[in-house]
């Protein structure tokens, strides 16, 4: 029997075996298997290993898609880790190719993805606060939101769950060296009933952009004096 004389549910079943390329490749045989890769009931999973990724034609975003992952563990994520103002000619040459192909991704899925259930970022380092308020807003059914190593979420993303999370059970912000202590007891406060975990996220030093560290200095040596 030749494949394509397999029925749509087995064609379905025999394409979610493989990776996103293979997908493509495959569908690129004939107009069959092309229907196959284009059903939205393929897509309701998307993994993705590096930014480079999100911007391939071998899947299909729309509003089956129920389960996201975006998770870059590549040295290079630790550039992107440091502080804007500290970055040499190298560094911010290299983060400007890739700083927006995230959050252009996820304002993407905001508008065609409505009926998203779980969204995990690692080493997503050029992620903001208004990226995830915004999809926040945008899929009222999200149910966990796992961040990792997302250097630019502060307590305003914490406000935002408090805000807009309704149907939150999970929240991870593990790594996200600028939420404080502050902001995860007001999420256990207005959202008790969310699984929170925050490994070192507040414990780890905040950045502070030059200006503000000087100032802070200043009133350290007013405050010696006196």
């Amino acid at each position: 029997m030749h494949i394509t004389q397999l029925n749509r549910e087995c064609l379905l079943h025999l394409f979610s075996f493989l990776d996103k390329n293979s997908r493509k490749s495959l569908a690129k045989t004939c107009h069959k298997l092309l229907e196959v890769f284009q059903d939205p009931l393929l897509w309701s999973l998307l993994n993705f290993h590096s930014p480079a990724e999100l911007k391939k034609d071998n899947f299909l975003l729309g509003p089956a898609l129920k389960y996201l992952s975006i998770c870059w563990y590549s040295e290079r994520v630790k550039v992107c880790n440091i502080e804007d103002w500290m970055k040499n000619n190298f560094q911010k040459d290299f983060c400007n190719r890739h700083e927006n192909t995230v959050s252009d991704f996820l304002l993407e899925v905001c508008n065609r993805c409505p009926n998203l259930l779980s969204l995990t970022l690692s080493g997503c380092g050029h992620v903001t606060d208004d990226c995830i308020l915004l999809l926040l807003k945008n899929c009222p059914n999200l149910k966990t939101l796992k961040l990792e190593n997302c250097v630019r979420i502060t307590d305003q993303t914490l406000e935002a769950v408090t805000l807009y999370g309704g149907s939150l059970q999970t929240l991870h912000v593990d790594f996200c060296r600028n939420i404080t202590q502050t902001g995860l007891e007001r999420v256990r406060e207005k959202r008790p009933s969310i699984m929170l975990r925050a490994e070192r996220s507040a414990n780890m030093i905040p950045d502070n952009k030059p200006e503000k560290k000087l100032m802070f200095e200043k009133a350290s040596r007013k405050l010696v004096q006196l």
